[in-house]
C-alpha cells in the first residue's frame, strides 16, 4: 500500500474539513466493504504458509524437538506449539 498526497486526489474543502478533525496526522482510509479483499489473496502465501507449516509437522512427528524447529523456521516456541496443534487437528477432520 502507497501513499498518496490528499493534495493530488481530494478537493480541497474534503482536506479543510479532514484538517480539522487530524491536522498533520497520517490516517487510513478503508475500503468499501464489497471491494475488500481477503488477507493474501493477491499472493501465494496461505499456500506457502499451509506448507511451510506441514512441513513443520512432519519435522515434529520425525523427532525434531519444538525448540529446535523454532530455530529452524526463526519462530517462537509458542507460534511452533500452536502450529503443531492447528495442523494435528486439521489432519484428525480430514481422516
Amino acid at each position: 500500500m502507497g501513499y498518496k498526497k490528499a493534495e493530488e486526489i481530494l478537493p480541497a474543502e474534503i482536506i479543510k474539513l479532514i484538517q480539522e478533525y487530524v491536522d498533520g496526522q497520517t490516517i487510513y482510509i478503508p475500503r468499501k466493504e464489497r471491494t475488500r479483499k481477503e488477507w493474501g489473496s493477491d499472493t501465494n502465501i496461505k499456500q506457502e504458509l499451509k506448507k511451510r507449516n506441514e512441513q513443520i509437522y512432519t519435522d515434529y512427528l520425525a523427532g525434531m524437538r519444538v525448540r529446535e524447529l523454532a530455530l529452524q523456521y526463526c519462530l517462537s516456541v509458542k507460534s511452533i506449539q500452536h502450529i503443531i496443534r492447528k495442523v494435528k487437528i486439521t489432519n484428525e477432520i480430514t481422516k
